[in-house]
């Protein structure tokens, strides 16, 4: 339950993938690179096991499991097993209070005070700030490990009395802060309003409405709603079986667990604007404004955000012993999903951002040629020598005989690269911008080259990924 270091991640680690409207990779190699690159990042990272889901032109394009959903005794992964989600459930919350906003039972500028008596500030937060995270409610669970009193089971009204009656941490709406204190309110406002127990309206209005048939209640079930096992580690030791909170902890804030093909409907239904009316979805994916009018870069339950001329809504998830993905390309028809079954690991959005590379990077004629002389330059900086004539006056200046010995020395102990292959493309200042990945064993770089309208190269730079 514990995303937003994720989603940042994520957003940063993207960088400019690719140019504004750029098309999709043909279709025909989506499975081989969503294969390889799963496959890799779960083998540099330890984690069990992916689920992965790919949206492409509004439909499912894709779907493959890889790992191990349990250890002992050694059970692959499927599509078919369900994982918990977490925080990802957060806009099914979202997406609940704003279904109760068209039916005029629920307004977002209303007083939490109105649904949930005797919280702090209640006549002064709003729904709104609820979902947006910038009420100031204390979040009750910023851990990423279990705490021995989340072992035993809770109710919504206990959190609430804990952590949403003592004083904000900040004045309403001039921050934004996790805090998944908000979405326990945000649940038991969809109770009041609605007359439904929280669980059974998600399902009736929601679930049910999309044929998303495998979703369970992760909160009340336990362990035996995720089909795989969830793992953690200590440090770098081995993977451990992951302490399980008890029943109640997760309500509105992180209670759902499905498979990855069935969150797929949920993006669809997102990209299709098919479950809530079209004003609704524009509020849920507008990015709400601090008091002082800087943008919170999130909106109703969801990160909202751009990648290299791309809009994005997403979100992360974590709970004891699963992280999950989730990013929509709403303008793109496009999403990807990516559930894992270990806790506190970076595995589901480093898978992500790799799919999302290769799904949005615009290939050319010149691609081949170009990948070829960019890996030519590069085997020459690890000599210390460049081919002057590929590139510009101002790029020559900067290979100066220091910054060839410099390079050498950087590059030559690496040895011959294990793949050079080129990751994105885009434009800038008239020039072609092409992004390269570059690896050998235990180790990635980063090549970026600046290509001239005649060819000829005005900048090549290396340098280690993040």
């Amino acid at each position: 339950m514990r995303p937003r270091l994720l989603s940042v991640v994520t957003i940063l680690a993207f960088g400019a993938i690719a140019a504004p409207r750029a098309r999709a990779q043909d279709a025909d190699h989506l499975p081989a690179q969503v294969d390889s690159i799963a496959t890799a990042v779960l083998d540099a990272t330890g984690v069990p096991s992916a689920s992965v889901a790919v949206v492409r032109h509004g439909a499912l394009a894709y779907a493959h499991a890889y790992g191990m959903a349990k250890l002992d005794p050694r059970t692959p992964s499927d599509t078919t097993m369900r994982y918990a989600i977490g925080s990802i459930s957060k806009q099914f919350t979202a997406a609940a209070i704003l279904l109760l906003v068209q039916d005029h039972k629920v307004a977002l500028d209303d007083p939490v005070s109105k649904f949930v008596p005797g919280v702090a500030r209640g006549n002064e937060v709003t729904v709104r700030m609820l979902l947006s995270h910038t009420s100031g409610y204390q979040d009750f669970w910023p851990q990423d490990y279990v705490p021995p009193s989340m072992e035993q089971p809770t109710t919504p009204q206990h959190i609430i009395d804990r952590w949403a009656k003592q004083p904000l941490d900040f004045e309403p709406g001039t921050q934004w802060q996790y805090s998944n204190t908000n979405y326990i309110i945000a649940g038991l406002i969809v109770e009041k309003a609605s007359g439904t127990p929280f669980t059974r309206f998600i399902h009736a209005r929601i679930l049910d409405a999309l044929g998303i048939k495998s979703a369970v209640d992760f909160d009340a079930l336990g362990p035996s709603a995720a089909q795989p096992i969830g793992y953690m580690r200590y440090g770098l030791g081995p993977l451990r079986p992951a302490t399980p909170t008890g029943p109640g902890w997760m309500f509105g804030a992180g209670e759902l667990a499905m498979t990855p093909t069935d969150l797929a409907r949920w993006d669809i239904a997102m990209i299709d604007q098919s479950l809530l009316a079209p004003a609704s979805y524009k509020t849920m994916e507008t990015t709400v404004l601090l008091r002082n009018g800087v943008s919170s870069n999130y909106g109703l339950g969801v990160d909202v955000g751009q990648l290299g001329g791309h809009r994005i809504i997403s979100h992360s998830g974590e709970v004891s012993g699963f992280t999950a993905e989730n990013i929509v390309f709403p303008d793109d028809s496009a999403a990807i999903v990516v559930l894992t079954n270990q806790d506190a690991a970076p595995a589901s959005g480093a898978i992500a951002q790799q799919i999302a590379r290769v799904m949005f990077t615009t290939q050319d004629t010149l691609t081949a040629s170009r990948t070829a002389r960019a890996r030519a330059i590069f085997d020459g900086l690890q000599k210390g020598t460049v081919d002057r004539s590929f590139f510009t006056a101002d790029a020559n200046a900067y290979f100066s005989p220091q910054a060839l010995q410099d390079f050498a020395a950087g590059l030559a102990p690496l040895g011959t690269p294990a793949s050079f292959v080129q990751t994105g493309q885009s434009s800038r200042g008239g020039m072609i911008e092409r992004v390269y990945r570059v690896s050998f064993s235990g180790r990635v770089l980063r090549v970026w080259t600046y290509e001239m309208p005649n060819g000829q190269l005005e900048q090549y730079q290396v340098a280690p990924t993040g």
